[in-house]
């Protein structure tokens, strides 16, 4: 099965390829699994085939210098953020946003997550990441509240643990 990914019904597996021509045409189907972070996928082009296709790309982001790793974390928008305002997220970005219902805030709950992203950012020097596809609103606050109580270090592994489920389930949805 050559250039195609492999079937599963529980996850995602390989993608079998080597010449240039399929690297291509990996990095441009998957290129936007990671928030404006393309490099995630181009450098697990190079690593092709890979057995496992979410695993691959977790890879990349374990062998990612720190720098690299905080770069992949500031590309994600802030909750019911600036972005989601502006109507700049991605596609992917506005539909997960949306099935939290972030779309549909209150101006009190507007105000709380105005507040705890500005909190989060000053704390961490990042925004708070979480699978919101996993989660409804309520859930999401109050982990942010929560999490705030987090160090540095526990909070970038905790966000990049988060950006695994996020691709996760943006890998299925490609199925």
């Amino acid at each position: 099965m050559s250039g195609s990914p492999a079937a599963s019904t529980s996850r995602v597996t390989g993608w079998r390829c080597t010449p240039m021509s399929e690297k291509q045409d990996f990095v441009a189907r998957y290129g936007g699994l990671f928030e404006h972070s393309p490099w995630v996928v181009e450098r697990a082009a190079e690593r092709l085939p890979l057995a496992d296709l979410h695993q691959g790309l977790m890879q990349v982001v374990r062998d990612a210098t720190s720098e690299e790793q905080l770069g992949l974390i500031r590309a994600h928008p802030e909750l019911a953020g600036k972005a989601a305002i502006d109507g700049t997220l991605t596609e992917a970005s506005t539909a997960e946003q949306a099935s939290a219902g972030l779309d549909r805030l209150t101006s009190d709950e507007f105000a709380r997550f105005h507040s705890l992203n500005r909190d989060y950012s000053a704390k961490f020097g990042f925004p708070f990441i979480i699978c919101v596809r996993l989660t409804n609103k309520a859930a999401i606050l109050a982990a942010m509240e929560s999490r705030l109580a987090n160090d540095r270090e526990i909070e970038m592994g905790t966000a990049l643990a988060q950006i695994g489920e996020i691709v996760r389930l943006r890998l299925e949805d490609l199925k």
